[in-house]
C-alpha cells in the first residue's frame, strides 16, 4: 500500500493556506471532473484522488493528523497507534469541502490508504456509503463591459454536463460575487450539491472611470466658451446632454451632473452622478485679427 502525498496531488505546498488549498481543489475538480470525460477510468481515479486529498487537507484536524505521521504512517499502524494519538476517534464524512461523483454502492469512495490512515483502531468502521455529503463549490469569472454592467446582461457558462445562463442586474460592479445554488459539484442528493460562484470582472472603459456608483470623464471646450460662457454637448454613458458652461470657467474645473452615473445595484431607480472635468483647448494658430484682439485684452 503506497503512501499518498496529498499536497502533491492537490498541487500545493505543505505550508499552503486553507484558501490556497480550496482554490487549487476547485481548479483541479473542474479540470478532472468525470462528466467532462465520460467512461474514462483514468479521469475517474484522478478525480477520486483529488477529492480524497481535499477531504483531508481542507479539514484542519485531519490535516494535522496527516502531517503528524506523513510517510511514517505504516509504522504507527503496525504499532497499533492512531494518527494524533490521544485524540478522539472519528468516522469522517463530507461537510462541504469534499466531493463524490461516483454515486452510492458497496465500494469505498476513498483509497485503502485513506481508510487505514483515518479508520478507528483495530480496523474500525468504514465510512457509510449512503451518508449524506455536500459537493464542492465551483468558482469562475465573468467579464462584461461598463455598458453591460449599467444595463444588465447575461452570459452562457459551460458546466460539466450542462450550459447555464448567468444574468446580472443593472449596476453590477467589479468583484461582485454571484452565487448559484446547487450548480457546483454533485453531492449525495440534489439538495446537497455544491454551489457555483461567479465573480464579475468589468473591462476598463476608454472614456469613463467608475468610483462606486459615480462616473468620471473629461470634456474639452474651446477657449472662447471658457472665457465668455455658453453651452456644450457632453456624452454620458448612453446619451448626449446639453450643459451650460459658466463664464470664466477654469481649466480642470469639475462639473457634477446628478443622476447620470451608474445605477445602484439592486436599486435600478437610483443612480450615481457623473463628474466631468473640463479641459480648455488653447488655439494653436491665431488670425491677425484674433492676435490683435488678444493683445488689446492683455494691455487693457
Amino acid at each position: 500500500m503506497d503512501y499518498k502525498d496529498y499536497y502533491k496531488i492537490l498541487e500545493v505546498d505543505k505550508k499552503a493556506s486553507q484558501e490556497e488549498i480550496k482554490k487549487s481543489y476547485r481548479k483541479l475538480a473542474m479540470k478532472w471532473h468525470p462528466d467532462k470525460n465520460k467512461d474514462s477510468k483514468v479521469v475517474e481515479e484522478k478525480f477520486k484522488l483529488i477529492s480524497e486529498a481535499n477531504e483531508v487537507l481542507s479539514d484542519p484536524d485531519k490535516r494535522k493528523k496527516y502531517d503528524e505521521l506523513g510517510e511514517n504512517w505504516q509504522q504507527y499502524e503496525q504499532a497499533g497507534r492512531q494518527p494524533g494519538a490521544g485524540a478522539r476517534s472519528e468516522n469522517f464524512h463530507y461537510e462541504g469541502n469534499g466531493s463524490n461523483p461516483f454515486g452510492q454502492g458497496n465500494e469505498s469512495d476513498f483509497s485503502d490508504f485513506f481508510e487505514q490512515f483515518f479508520s478507528n483502531a483495530g480496523g474500525g468502521q468504514r465510512r457509510s456509503s449512503n451518508r449524506n455529503f455536500k459537493g464542492g463549490d465551483y468558482e469562475t469569472e465573468m467579464e462584461i463591459t461598463l455598458e453591460e454592467a449599467a444595463q444588465g446582461t447575461d452570459r452562457i457558462i459551460q458546466l460539466p454536463g450542462e450550459k447555464l445562463k448567468i444574468t446580472t442586474k443593472p449596476g453590477a460592479y467589479d468583484g461582485l460575487l454571484l452565487r448559484i445554488k446547487g450548480k457546483g459539484d454533485k453531492g449525495s442528493t440534489a439538495a446537497h450539491n455544491g454551489d457555483l460562484f461567479v465573480r464579475i470582472r468589468i473591462r476598463p472603459h476608454p472614456a469613463f472611470q467608475r468610483k462606486g456608483d459615480d462616473l468620471y470623464t473629461t470634456h474639452t471646450i474651446d477657449l472662447y466658451t471658457a472665457v465668455l460662457g455658453g453651452e456644450t454637448i457632453i456624452k454620458t454613458l448612453f446619451t448626449q446632454i446639453k450643459v451650460k458652461i459658466a463664464e470664466g470657467t477654469q481649466n480642470g474645473k469639475s462639473i457634477r451632473i446628478k443622476g447620470k452615473g451608474m445605477p445602484v445595484y439592486g436599486k435600478a431607480d437610483q443612480h450615481g452622478d457623473l463628474y466631468v472635468q473640463i479641459q480648455v483647448q488653447i488655439p494653436e494658430k491665431l488670425t491677425d485679427e484674433q492676435r490683435k484682439l488678444f493683445e488689446q485684452l492683455k494691455s487693457s
